[in-house]
């Protein structure tokens, strides 16, 4: 056979570093600060839940196309709630789209809005799926990228870059705040110059806002809530990161009725459905009290604390993050400037695991000094990865 196995715009993301940083941990006994997930599961009555709808025989076969009802008004609820005041509400029955995880919509709201040939401007660093779902629909990315300031210790957004990076051929910004690998969260200012740049330019706008409540300094603002923007934004969330259920897959889509319409043509030929039972129980865990998001983030606020404090001892210098799972380091302090190769070499120098930045830029250069942590750790965890990175 002649003809290659695997489209050729696909096989450059061939196995995901993340599969091969993970294998690593295991193989040596390493602390895995790499992929980014929990290592403790979420509330008990939210697990209890879905033991009952298993039990009860609901969801057990497929559930309604765009998400059980329960569900679909409780995205819209959660969506009031925290962003009514903004002006943001949404219509369960015409304006949410429940999906396998943030994963499945992101493809699925790429698939639906761009035809071969569109360009699509991302910010990056990127996390990985975007590139690889930018070539599944024919779209061409461009990259804007965030660059690390040693001073302010964060990393900022050029907005005179993106706006040149736009042209005749662009269709979509596809957007992620709080961000990951970087944990910058857009304040108001950029995300209005953003917004104006869409509406002036006739843009559409997929927003990744999965970390919207792991947001330590500052404020998450949904870019839907911004003029002219409620109807060309497509909105994604998902329950694994904010109730550390990453394992269940359970995302949405929130838009107009036109934009979900379109992204459910697609979607439906990826999954059909998916996670019935997980359904009903992050209906549920939606309605949990404000007590619960409060208590999320500063858990995770003090985690991070402890990492950064731990990988500027080490030497790394840090760029504190405003929000999500992740610290960005700088290794070029401690001697190297090759991100891979510190990677690949740190779980048998010092028995843990993190991710090279390079792999989220397709400018590889301006990510190579850089590395990944993840502080979504038990803090006795974080503890002892802190202890053996001074060994470094």
């Amino acid at each position: 056979m002649d003809r290659p196995l695997l489209n050729r715009r696909l096989a450059e993301f061939g196995t995901t570093i993340f599969a091969e940083m993970s294998a690593l941990a295991v193989r040596t006994g390493s602390i895995n600060l790499g992929q980014g997930f929990p290592d403790t599961d979420g509330p008990e009555e939210i697990r209890e839940a879905a033991v009952r709808a298993l039990r009860d025989g609901r969801g057990n076969q497929y559930p309604p196309g765009p998400g059980i009802p329960e569900l679909r008004s409780a995205v819209a609820a959660h969506q009031q709630r925290f962003y009514g005041h903004l002006g943001l509400v949404h219509d369960p029955d015409t304006e949410v789209l429940v999906t396998a995880g943030a994963t499945e919509a992101i493809a699925a709201s790429l698939l639906a809005l761009l035809e071969p040939g569109d360009e699509v401007i991302a910010l990056e660093p990127y996390y990985d799926s975007y590139a690889a779902c930018i070539a599944m629909a024919g779209g061409t990315r461009v990259p804007v990228t965030l660059r690390p300031n040693p001073e302010t210790g964060a990393y900022a957004l050029d907005l005179d870059e993106l706006r040149d990076a736009v042209t005749d051929r662009t269709r979509l910004i596809l957007l992620n705040t709080p961000h990951n690998p970087t944990g910058t969260v857009l304040n108001r200012d950029e995300l209005a110059t953003i917004a104006e740049l869409a509406v002036e330019r006739d843009l559409l706008v997929v927003t990744d806002e999965v970390y919207e409540h792991l947001v330590f300094e500052g404020e998450h603002l949904p870019l839907a809530s911004f003029p002219g923007m409620r109807e060309r934004t497509v909105t994604i969330g998902s329950a694994g990161k904010t109730f550390s259920f990453t394992g269940w897959k359970v995302g949405w889509v929130t838009a107009t009725p036109e934009l979900v319409s379109t992204v459910r043509s697609a979607k439906q030929f990826l999954t059909y459905v998916s996670a019935g039972p997980f359904q009903y129980a992050v209906a549920e865990a939606l309605a949990l009290p404000d007590s619960y998001y409060t208590a999320l983030r500063d858990d995770l606020r003090t985690k991070r604390d402890i990492l950064a404090t731990g990988l500027t001892e080490a030497g790394f210098q840090v760029f504190r993050p405003s929000g999500t799972y992740f610290i960005t380091t700088d290794i070029r302090s401690l001697g190297y400037d090759d991100g891979f190769a510190f990677c690949r070499a740190l779980p048998e120098r010092a028995g843990v695991v993190a991710i090279p930045n390079a792999v989220f830029y397709d400018h590889r250069d301006e990510g190579a000094p850089f590395v990944r942590f993840a502080f979504c750790k038990q803090e006795k965890v974080l503890q002892e990865a802190v202890s053996r990175l001074q060994l470094l």
